[in-house]
Formats: structure tokens, C-alpha cells, sequence
């Protein structure tokens, strides 16, 4: 834990409120299921720190972004925590449908102190459109869905950044067929068969 300070340049009052949050997704877990009971002993690498290996793909002149699907938080409240003294001036909207899971997000946020997120109880469809310049979203559906989603909330520079399993390569064949865009493949730095996918320029295919 305490090699974060060092390879995300974490500060000690930051990491403070990360064992923070750990300490509150194992209290609420024993009132709601937020994540897997088999990976909460292994949270920190599981979820936490596959949550901080988004930081460098975030750029700093980034203003608005957009968690799909937040659950209990990963990755975009772990980022907020982050970047609520990095780039104070980013705003991050958690997405989340399942009201339960939304009160534990509002929670976490008035508990850390973090004015740089707004938790939004809603289907993303259900969003007006607000264009955003980072998206992430971690486990919530195939990849051509998420960009089915993402589509009306990017412009030109949006980046979404999506941790992806050891299929991504079909899930990158399947949303070629519907998408046009630009990607990157970096390997996860807490799987060993997962990978990063850094989407940019998205736009819909014609049909002929």
C-alpha cells in the first residue's frame, strides 16, 4: 500500500483516505453485495489498484468525466480521491442505476470530503447529453455496448478508458463492425490476462 506515494505520487493524506474507503467497502459490504465476497481480501490489488492504473491516461486539462456504472466506486471514486487535489478542477460524475449502491457512493464522498463528485441514480440513457472528456467504466457491459452508450456524451477529444478481460480482442472485432474509432492496448497492471483499451474518435459507421 504504501508504495502508491511513490508509483502513482500519492500523498500520505490521499492514501489515508484510500484505507479510508477500504475500511468503509467492508462495513457496507456486510449490508449490500458491492463486490464479490471472494475478492475483498485481495481488494487492495483487485480494485484499488486496478482502479489507480487509470491515472496516466487521464489528461490533465481534462474538466469533465464520466464513470458508467460505478458499483461501489471502481474506478471512478478511487480517481476522485486522487485527483481532487491533482486536478481539482475535474469534475466526476458516477453513474449508477441501483439506488443502494448510490447511497453507499454518497456516502464514501461526504465521509472523504470529496466536492469533485456528483453520484447520479439514473440509466445512462436516460442522461441528457453532456460531452465529456474522459469516460471509463469497468465491467459493465461489452464493448460495443459501453461505446452505444459513451457515444452521445463524446466529442472529438473524449477519451474513454476501459479495463478490459482476456477477450477484448472480439470485443474490439465486434465494435468495428458498428464504430469507427482509434485504440490503445496497455496491459493491466493488476491482471495478468487484462488489458487497458484507450478509445479515442469515436464516431458511428455508415451503413451502405
Amino acid at each position: 500500500m504504501e508504495n502508491l506515494i511513490e508509483k502513482y505520487s500519492v500523498s500520505r493524506e490521499t492514501l489515508s483516505k484510500l484505507k479510508t474507503y477500504e475500511r468503509l467497502l467492508n462495513e457496507w459490504q456486510n449490508k449490500f453485495n458491492l463486490v464479490s465476497n471472494a475478492s475483498l481480501p485481495d481488494a487492495w490489488n483487485r480494485h484499488f489498484l486496478d482502479s489507480l492504473q487509470l491515472l496516466k491516461f487521464i489528461p490533465d486539462t481534462a474538466k469533465l468525466m464520466y464513470d458508467f456504472g460505478s458499483g461501489a466506486g471502481f474506478p471512478g471514486l478511487v480517481l476522485a480521491v486522487v485527483l481532487q487535489t491533482r486536478t481539482p478542477y475535474l469534475k466526476i460524475k458516477l453513474v449508477e442505476s441501483i439506488k443502494k449502491k448510490t447511497l453507499y457512493l454518497n456516502a464514501v464522498a461526504s465521509e472523504l470530503g470529496l466536492n469533485n463528485v456528483e453520484v447520479l441514480n439514473d440509466r445512462i440513457e436516460n442522461l441528457p447529453a453532456q460531452k465529456a472528456d474522459v469516460i471509463t467504466s469497468r465491467a459493465m457491459s461489452s464493448l460495443d455496448d459501453l461505446l452505444k452508450y459513451a457515444f452521445k456524451f463524446c466529442h472529438k477529444g473524449t477519451k474513454c478508458i476501459f479495463p478490459k478481460g482476456k477477450k477484448y480482442q472480439e470485443e474490439l472485432s465486434a465494435a468495428q463492425q458498428h464504430w469507427n474509432f482509434s485504440y490503445e492496448v496497455y496491459p493491466s497492471e493488476s491482471s495478468a490476462e487484462g488489458v487497458v483499451l484507450v478509445i479515442t474518435d469515436l464516431s458511428l459507421k455508415r451503413r451502405n
